[in-house]
């Protein structure tokens, strides 16, 4: 029924940010080719913004696919911060996406991109597009700043953090009616009951991970209730996996797999 109802259509394909659980939308990347079903705009925030760049600029899912095996190592791209306000320095990760997007700029995608960020200071929302003179690959950096993790992006004199804080599926974003849209962090990302783990340390971590989840649903939820365009859900089931299992790369993918 869905790969009917866009088939013909300009729709706007809108990831979510997630952390590690983002690589689920690599499947559901996979199956859109394999039916030949490409997007007219792509909206993505943090992890969803770093996979949809790589879709715009015209990289097949395989080939994403193979970055991750770069990520499935954190020491390729953790480097610790010993000064500022976060614990990982951007060196290594921008070195990656220097190594993806070079010198590309928001103008250059071959489908038009949208990359949700936050205004550190007033926490109002960036979406960087084609009219903005800046480099995809700063944008994206903007775009994942998650605050204390990963370090603010500066740019144009403007301090940015992770998108999440303010819209973490960009539905609202979309220019087209038509949206099909790919959450990790959806109502399959959690359980329904309390964490039952042996030692209370590991306990209250679940907790406070699950309440992030559950926080951001909500946003997603109300953005969702208030919108008047056809948008096409798919949530891949989650709630098995961790934001920062990147080493799980392989079982993370296959959630994405086979929603259409």
């Amino acid at each position: 029924m869905l790969k009917q109802d866009l088939k013909n259509k300009e729709f706007s394909l809108v990831l979510s940010g997630g952390g590690a659980l983002g690589i689920a939308q690599l499947g559901v990347i996979h199956d859109l080719e394999e039916i030949n079903l490409s997007p007219s705009e792509i909206v993505g925030t943090s992890m969803g913004a770093i996979i949809g760049a790589c879709v715009s600029i015209g990289m097949r899912e395989r080939d994403i696919f193979s970055l991750f095996e770069e990520f499935s190592n954190i020491f390729n791209w953790v480097k610790l911060s010993l000064t500022g306000h976060s614990i990982i320095k951007n060196t290594k990760i921008e070195a990656i996406l220097d190594k993806i997007f070079f010198d590309k700029r928001m103008k250059d995608t071959k489908i038009p991109l949208k990359v949700i960020a936050t205004n550190t200071l007033t926490g109002e929302i960036k979406v960087f597009d084609s009219s903005d003179d800046v480099k995809i690959k700063d944008a994206l950096l903007a775009s994942m700043a998650i605050p204390g993790i990963f370090e603010e992006k500066t740019i144009d004199n403007v301090i940015y953090s992770d998108g999440f804080l303010c819209e973490n599926l960009g539905i609202n974003q979309a220019s087209f009616d038509d949206i099909l849209a790919v959450d990790v962090l959806g109502e399959n990302s959690f359980d329904k009951e309390m964490p039952k783990r042996l030692f209370k340390t590991m306990n209250v971590l679940d907790m406070f991970e699950k309440s992030m989840r559950i926080l951001i649903h909500n946003q997603t939820k109300t953005s969702l209730s208030t919108s008047n365009k056809t948008i096409q859900l798919l949530e891949p089931t989650t709630k098995e996996y961790k934001t920062f299992h990147f080493h799980k790369y392989k079982e993370i993918r296959e959630l994405g797999l086979g929603l259409l």
